[in-house]
This record gives structure tokens, C-alpha cells and sequence, in this order.
């Protein structure tokens, strides 16, 4: 489990294609520290299994199968794109954002950037099989990183951005069309669920 509070953004080094999969190496010498092989950190909010460390090198490796290349805005990046690296809560650590699985919904695309004052206000067009989760003032993952739901439609929806998730994440980096990936509040999926099956 993640909280979506981007511990630091990392740069790809290496993508290695290995039959289906891709080997995804990241230079990430800010998170290296006490990481073991079978740890699990949100890559830009997809939850991936670290299969190699080089310490000397701060860098991680991840082994990315087909399912996550097609799912997630993974299979879109490129040597020396900046990507957003949460390490797993621990147990005894403070939930400062909200409950992020790393199990990306799918993608969305950026449809409008506009300053609002020192805040930046993103546009994100998505489907409705994702924004049926959605309310204002709830919260979403864009890239594995927690923000709060301004508004909501069935083709999307909007967050205001602060200069600090701009400095502290890779969301200043998107342009309008780039493809983010996205994750509902699981909460708010259970409750959708639940209220499907007793309607039924």
C-alpha cells in the first residue's frame, strides 16, 4: 500500500526488452537506501517488484510485464523521463495522503493546463469507467501522486496543482495529450460496488 506522497522522482537509465516484458532501470539514489529485492515502489503509480539494486549506482531494476505496458503510461516512457517513486507504507508510518494501491485503472490524457494564480489547474479527459468513481473533493492518484478532485464528469475531471507537487513531482513535466496514469480511491470503488450488488 502507498499513500500517493512522492518520495522523490527518479530518472529512467535503462529499458530492456525481454521478450514481453521490459526490464525498467531507474537511477534512484534517493530511495535506494534499505530497499530489498521483492520490495514493492509505485513507479509514476504503478506498483512494481525491485529484482535488482545497484547501490553503488542509486539504481533500481523492475521487470514491467505486458499487462502493466498496456495498462499504465509505463509502455509510453523513455530513457531519461522523470518518474514519480513512492516506497511502500510502513505499518507505523503516518497516511498523509490517502490509500494509493499501485493498481493503476487505467489512463487518462491531460486536456487542459491553465494557471490559476500560482496554482495550475490540469484538465484530464478519462473514461467512464473511471470517473463514475470520482467526486469533488475526493481523491484520485495522477502518476502515483495523491491530489483532490476539484471538479468531475463523465469525460473526466480537474485538480488544482501547488507549486510544491509541482517541485516535488513530475506532474510540472506533463503537456497537454500526455497520457498519466490514474487511480481511483478504492473506497469509493467499494461503495459504487456495494451499492450495484444491493440495487441488484
Amino acid at each position: 500500500m502507498f499513500t500517493g506522497i512522492v518520495e522523490a522522482v527518479g530518472t529512467i537509465a535503462a529499458l530492456e526488452p525481454r521478450g514481453s516484458q521490459v526490464g525498467v532501470v531507474v537511477e534512484a539514489r534517493a530511495v535506494v537506501e534499505g530497499v530489498r529485492i521483492g520490495d514493492s515502489i509505485a513507479v509514476n503509480g504503478a506498483c512494481l517488484t525491485v529484482t535488482k539494486i545497484d547501490a553503488a549506482a542509486g539504481r533500481l531494476e523492475f521487470d514491467a510485464v505486458r499487462e502493466t505496458l498496456e495498462r499504465t503510461s509505463l509502455g509510453d516512457q523513455r530513457v531519461g523521463a522523470r518518474v514519480n517513486l513512492e516506497r511502500a507504507m510502513r505499518a507505523d508510518g503516518r497516511l498523509d495522503g490517502h490509500i494509493v494501491q499501485g493498481h493503476v485503472d487505467g489512463t487518462g490524457r491531460v486536456a487542459d493546463l491553465a494557471r490559476d494564480g500560482d496554482d495550475v489547474r490540469v484538465a484530464v479527459e478519462c473514461g467512464p469507467e473511471i470517473a463514475r468513481y470520482l467526486v469533488p473533493k475526493g481523491s484520485v492518484a495522477i502518476d502515483g501522486v495523491s491530489l483532490t478532485v476539484v471538479g468531475v464528469s463523465d469525460a473526466g475531471f480537474d485538480v488544482a496543482l501547488i507549486p510544491h507537487t509541482l517541485a516535488a513531482t513530475n506532474l510540472g513535466d506533463r503537456r497537454l495529450g500526455d497520457r498519466v496514469n490514474l487511480e481511483a480511491d478504492v473506497l469509493g470503488k467499494y461503495v459504487v460496488r456495494y451499492l450495484e450488488r444491493t440495487r441488484s
